[in-house]
């Protein structure tokens, strides 16, 4: 029997015992993780981790091989309970957009509409998967350009530094200009 890693294993529905039963897009998170095999990886988002799972589930086996890439890509988004509770409002303000039609929309106040409790953050996926009511190529890319969405939310950004030269030459025009203005 063949050794199953990351490299070679097909996404599948459901939740598996073990790598060689198959994973879905969070059990294979964890093995990039290099964390215990499991659907709930320590570093993943509970917020995007619930939606991915529920997708991952609901979606046919064409689409779900498109959820490789984001079970790495979700690896390390766990972030503070501010960074969850905004990626929670935001799923399931985009749940409701999905669900209420837009005439129910414009004749429901937003004041009134803000009044739908938001699910909890192990929830909320599932309820934003429900919200889809036809899994077709076009609500596909919505969904994955939603999860880049809520992989922004909280994104630390990387340092942005200059290059030595442009830093030498920088006091060296300051000091110049200051000369020269006396």
């Amino acid at each position: 029997m063949a050794l199953v890693s990351y490299q070679t294993i097909t996404l599948s529905k459901g939740k598996h015992d073990s790598p060689e039963d198959g994973a879905c897009v969070m059990e294979l998170a964890s093995m990039l993780a290099s964390e215990p095999f499991s659907d709930h990886p320590q570093s993943v988002c509970p917020v995007i981790g619930s939606f991915l799972r529920a997708y991952n589930d609901r979606i046919d086996d064409r689409r779900r091989q498109d959820l490789y890439a984001y079970a790495a890509k979700v690896v390390g988004s766990r972030g503070s309970q501010d960074v969850q509770q905004a990626r929670t409002e935001r799923l399931s303000a985009w749940a409701l957009e999905l669900h209420w039609s837009p005439w129910l929309q414009r004749g429901v106040p937003a004041r009134l509409r803000a009044l739908v409790p938001t699910p909890p953050a192990d929830l909320v996926g599932s309820h934003a998967v429900c919200a889809i009511r036809q899994h077709t190529d076009k609500t596909h890319a919505e969904v994955l350009a939603l999860i880049d969405e809520l992989l922004t939310i909280g994104a630390r950004k990387p340092p942005t530094t200059q290059p030595p030269e442009k830093a030498r030459l920088r006091p060296l025009k300051a000091t110049m200009a200051a000369a020269l203005s006396r």
